[in-house]
């Protein structure tokens, strides 16, 4: 039977921060092109660290929620600032996963927007202390080998080890002339700023809102609400729970 009525659960959008404005405008948009893609869903932004609103806040001023994670890789955010905050909203908010390994396709293809793959290349991801985040990017570091048939070589801007700095290096002294660093960050921020004092040739933009990013959130929102009873009545107690 057809509800006219029949409200969807909002979703809530949790992105890193950045005080870097390109960074924040990458959000806007892709918020944007999600909400073009559910026209009839809300969606908002929450902050994970370093701006305002945070998702605590994003959380307490809507209705029962989908948050979608927009991190590449299961990191400290992932695993445990998201999960308390939507433990804290009293059951009102939902967190699927994250958006996990960004396929091979699109690094591949922001890489030779830059003008590669050249001879060898290093992935490039923010690094986390939880090494389960690190094997993720790892295993993107072999699937865009495959992809590209180059050598590819994870590295870490923070937290773990090797630098891209050092992978370079590495690969220089290897023999590899023509030395890419394929971005493996989200959004533009100090992260992204870093890779290009690391001695590469040249260096992919970060994943950004490219279409499979924005696919995959619409069906991570999708799945959230298949699984469970995430719809709700206009007029009823927006403060229900989603299980």
């Amino acid at each position: 039977m057809s509800h006219p009525d029949l409200v969807l659960a909002d979703l809530v959008l949790a992105f890193h921060g950045t005080e870097k404005p390109a960074g924040q405008r990458l959000a806007s948009r892709v918020v944007l092109a999600v909400a073009a893609a559910l026209p009839q869903v809300r969606v908002h932004l929450g902050w994970a660290d370093v701006l305002t609103p945070t998702l605590t806040q994003t959380l307490s001023a809507v209705g029962p929620a989908v948050v979608v994670p927009c991190f590449l890789a299961s990191g400290y955010h992932v695993t445990s600032d998201l999960p308390a905050a939507v433990q804290a909203s009293g059951g009102r908010a939902r967190l699927t996963p994250s958006l996990g390994a960004a396929p091979e396709a699109v690094l591949a293809a922001r890489l030779a927007e830059a003008g590669g793959p050249g001879d060898a290349v290093v992935l490039a991801a923010a690094g986390s202390k939880r090494e389960t985040a690190n094997r993720q990017a790892a295993d993107a570091a072999a699937r865009l080998a495959r992809e590209i048939g180059r050598p590819v070589r994870p590295a870490f801007v923070t937290a773990a080890a090797p630098s891209p700095a050092e992978v370079v290096a590495a690969l220089r002294a290897a023999g590899y002339r023509r030395v890419a660093i394929a971005s493996f960050l989200l959004a533009p921020g100090v992260f992204h700023d870093r890779l290009r004092s690391a001695g590469a040739d040249l260096v992919s933009e970060p994943i950004g809102d490219h279409p499979l990013v924005i696919r995959t959130i619409v069906d991570r929102y999708r799945q959230a609400v298949a699984d469970g009873d995430d719809r709700i009545w206009a007029g009823a107690d927006r403060q229900g729970a989603i299980a």
